[in-house]
């Protein structure tokens, strides 16, 4: 299965053993796209590793983007001033919608709906174009930097936001009318590839996948890191753990996120030229000898970096976790048992993003 098949999107090969249409075993194929980032990461300086990161998850790169930034951050001992700090909580979670609306319309289309990818597209193009007034990328953003972030926000990205929330606050019921209550999709995904919290926990599952099985784990109330632990938000999660529960996990997030967007627009500091610590490190930056762990909450789960400096021009040793590699390793044995076309709906639940698991 794949990676050919429309719902491995080119990228993914699953090599399936069949009993008629059950499947017996499923092993997943990995190394199609593998690009040795942890290794580029260990031949360069800190600051030209940054536009790995906005490779590693192409949805959701601004989240990479933080996670490399805060664990040299976190080794240098370098303070964020307080605007940069929710400027990256704003944009963290502009880039968490639009990731989810891929998903979401990606998902559907796996299922054979082909409008839920339109309206998703639409309202993401949205989202695109405020980032891009930022960060000057629509995809694979490079847009922090050690101490802050590269451009501070102006008026008329702030305007676009204000507008965007309510805009898109209103589209929600009609998702909820078109595809959440649609018969056809509950069909499809309720009592559909049930993960227990045992299986999650021995495969190392996180974001979405494990809160649909009632692990309410979440990095940013787990270990709150940046202003997250002065912002009002709720982690959802459900007791089912079946597809449908990793479906409604996400659309609820959509609407926290636009909980955290709000607090950060009203909270944020106005002291203009505040988004980058005074002295800025340098591009040649050199991270003093030490080791330390960092940790993002991304789209997909728990992001993180084990970064080992010895002091020199480089890092020493850079190790990367990313949630789509344990997210998927869960597949092989949650498939065992179930249809083939079960299958679809179950891999499309787990929203994988493949290149991120290059090792």
């Amino acid at each position: 299965m794949g990676p050919q098949h429309p719902s491995t999107h080119g990228v993914l090969r699953i090599v399936l053993e069949l009993d008629g249409e059950y499947i017996k075993k499923a092993e997943p194929v990995l190394g199609y796209v593998h690009r040795m980032h942890e290794k580029m990461g260990e031949n360069r300086s800190a600051a030209q590793f940054y536009p790995n990161t906005g490779r590693a998850d192409y949805l959701h790169a601004i989240a990479w983007n933080w996670v490399w930034c805060g664990a040299v951050e976190k080794l240098g001992g370098i303070e964020v001033p307080e605007r940069a700090e929710y400027i990256r909580v704003l944009t963290n979670e502009l880039n968490r919608i639009s990731s989810h609306l891929l998903w979401w319309g990606a998902y559907l289309l796996d299922l054979g709906a082909f409008t839920p990818i339109m309206y998703a597209f639409q309202d993401r193009e949205y989202i695109m174009d405020l980032l891009q007034r930022c960060t000057g990328s629509r995809l694979t953003y490079c847009y922090f930097r050690f101490g802050g972030v590269s451009h501070d926000l102006d008026d008329v990205f702030m305007d676009g936001v204000r507008e965007f929330v309510p805009y898109f606050r209103n589209r929600l019921p009609m998702f909820k009318a078109l595809v959440t209550d649609n018969i056809i999709l509950r069909k499809r995904v309720e009592d559909v590839g049930h993960f227990d919290q045992d299986l999650c926990r021995r495969y190392g599952a996180t974001g979405p996948v494990c809160r649909g099985s009632a692990i309410p784990y979440d990095v940013r109330r787990a270990e709150p890191f940046s202003v997250y632990d002065k912002l009002d938000f709720e982690i959802p999660h459900y007791e089912e753990g079946d597809a449908m529960a990793r479906y409604l996990v996400r659309m609820d997030e959509i609407e926290e996120s636009l909980k955290i967007i709000e607090q950060c627009l009203e909270r944020l500091p106005s002291a203009k030229g505040k988004h980058i610590v005074d002295k800025a490190p340098k591009p040649t930056y050199k991270a003093p000898a030490g080791e330390v762990y960092y940790a993002v909450e991304a789209a997909r789960g728990e992001v993180s970096v084990l970064l080992s400096s010895d002091g020199g021009a480089n890092p020493y040793r850079v190790k990367l976790r990313a949630p789509s590699y344990c997210n998927l390793s869960l597949f092989a044995e949650a498939a065992q048992g179930v249809l083939l076309g079960d299958a679809v709906s179950i891999l499309g639940s787990l929203d994988l993003v493949i290149p991120e698991i290059d090792r």
